[in-house]
């Protein structure tokens, strides 16, 4: 068993993984049929948001004050910035409906809001498996996290291509474009956690 001061790295991050599936959730449930009061739906987001940075800040204090660590502290650094960036990219992408006045989904979007969810999940088990030192047993995960991350390039690009062809309105193209820029930034977010996951198994093994 580690001792306490060292176990708080693995339980901030585990804090921090569920509240990832949690935004994902969220945001995909959200988006899947009429979207909900966007002042709501934007401080809800915010919420899990702030949350993350209470986490990132908890776990750099203890960075501080720890000498011995369970696995190496730059790692544990660039993990949880990597968590946290997935966590504002999901705010971003809300505020930007919000910004821009989107008040219908489309296919494109639910689809990255799947693939999210998808890779929330993938991200969770992940962080779940080291913090009990199962790292080779991360691998499958931060596989199919790549995989997603390949599927969300390919969204946005079939999406833009389809804005271009079909879209009259250019001011909806430019918001909707951007917006799928945005997502596609997420999914670039949450295949970073794979590649920390992945150099610390390296590390590690």
């Amino acid at each position: 068993m580690f001792g306490k001061k060292k176990d708080i790295f693995f339980v901030t991050l585990e804090q921090m993984a569920d509240l990832v599936v949690k935004a994902a959730d969220r945001f995909a449930e959200s988006v899947s049929g009429d979207l909900p009061n966007m002042a709501e739906f934007v401080k809800e987001i915010e919420n899990f948001e702030h949350e993350g940075d209470r986490h990132t800040n908890t776990i750099v204090t203890a960075l501080n004050k720890t000498f011995i660590t369970p696995i190496e502290r730059d790692d544990i650094l660039e993990l949880t910035k990597a968590l946290d960036d997935v966590l504002d990219g999901i705010d971003a992408c809300v505020s930007r409906f919000d910004m821009y006045g989107i008040e219908q989904t489309d296919d494109y979007i639910r689809r990255f809001a799947e693939n999210l969810r998808r890779s929330a999940a993938e991200i969770r088990a992940a962080i779940y498996l080291l913090t009990q030192k199962k790292l080779l047993a991360m691998e499958p995960h931060c596989r199919l996290l790549h995989q997603l991350e390949n599927e969300g390039d390919n969204l946005m690009r079939e999406g833009i291509k389809l804005l271009f062809r079909n879209e009259r309105d250019p001011i909806k193209l430019i918001k909707y474009k951007e917006l799928y820029q945005r997502l596609e930034e997420t999914t670039d977010a949450c295949e970073d956690v794979a590649t920390c996951l992945q150099s610390i198994i390296m590390r590690n093994s």
